[in-house]
């Protein structure tokens, strides 16, 4: 099988996994899954937003379950950046094309479509977004899901019109006495013998142009500026690379503007509990003792 670019795009081949809880998603599930021990990092909602918690060193994959029965593209970006691409995302890049109910995980940055470099959690100077100069957007992993625009039906062209006079079938005329002496019919002149076919020149423009020429496509607008990130500590690396095949596909998208965009966030989990994201309760402190000047009960000590 294969995913999307726009034209074309990348397609995964077909990997089964178990769909981890608290996903993210209308039209797809998203997770974050911890490669070392292959479970969901939990998301914590907080003011509007999801977040996971990171771990340095840690390898993650980003896990796309198709929910519907058709092929969806999904465009992913990491800290800012097209995870296939390189370039600073924007929704009208390539993506992976995932079949109906397809599942799979994007474990990293792809080189070629035999390998990926591993998406690991490091420094903010490490990531592969602080590396290349895009610092901006390190610490979110974003998901623009796209519906597939169905094939157009074959339209059978209609049979040409019939002629509106033709010589073969025309009666001739029965001239009496001799047709030698009776005298031949005027020809046609010049300028009505071009009329008709003007006429019929004509109404054959209007059936082809459809009587209207085709609105020209409307531009979109310019994406308003996204809010700015708070620094995060914790960025996205290019780690060590891997085998992971994949081949391409075109994809016509159903719209310009994407029809889901899931976002997730992402830092170190004492970052998120310093900033409130994540809320442990505090310890309990000991309460007070009814009996103060009481000694626990015990039996005779052994000997020394």
């Amino acid at each position: 099988m294969k995913p999307t670019l726009l034209p074309a795009s990348i397609l995964l081949a077909l990997t089964a996994w178990a769909l981890p809880a608290h996903a993210v998603g209308r039209l797809a599930d998203v997770t974050v899954i911890d490669r070392s021990t292959g479970a969901t990092l939990p998301l914590y909602y907080h003011r509007g937003e999801y977040w996971v918690a990171g771990q340095y060193g840690a390898k993650y994959a980003i896990a796309v379950s198709n929910k519907l029965g058709e092929r969806v593209l999904a465009v992913t970006a990491v800290d800012g950046v097209n995870v296939l691409s390189g370039e600073t995302a924007a929704w009208n890049q390539t993506g992976y094309v995932f079949s109906p109910w397809q599942h799979y995980q994007m474990t990293g940055w792809r080189k070629s479509s035999r390998e990926v470099a591993a998406f690991e959690f490091s420094a903010l100077g490490d990531s592969y977004a602080g590396r290349t100069g895009r610092p901006a957007n390190v610490g979110v992993i974003g998901v623009a899901l796209f519906r597939e625009r169905p094939p157009e039906p074959v339209v059978q062209a209609p049979p040409p019109p019939p002629s509106p006079y033709s010589s073969r079938n025309e009666r001739q005329p029965e001239w009496p006495g001799n047709l030698r002496s009776m005298p031949l019919p005027a020809a046609p002149s010049e300028a009505s013998s071009r009329q008709p076919q003007a006429e019929d020149e004509s109404a054959l423009a209007d059936r082809a142009g459809g009587g209207q020429a085709p609105a020209s496509a409307e531009s979109l607008a310019k994406r308003p500026a996204a809010d700015a990130l708070p620094q995060s500590r914790l960025g996205t690396g290019h780690g060590a690379r891997e085998s992971s095949v994949a081949s391409h596909t075109s994809f016509s998208r159903m719209q310009a503007l994407p029809d889901e965009v899931i976002r997730i966030r992402y830092d170190s989990r004492e970052n998120l509990i310093a900033s409130g994201v994540i809320r442990e309760p505090a310890p309990a402190a000991p309460g007070p003792n009814p009996f103060p000047e009481s000694r626990s009960f015990s039996y005779v000590p052994d000997p020394y």
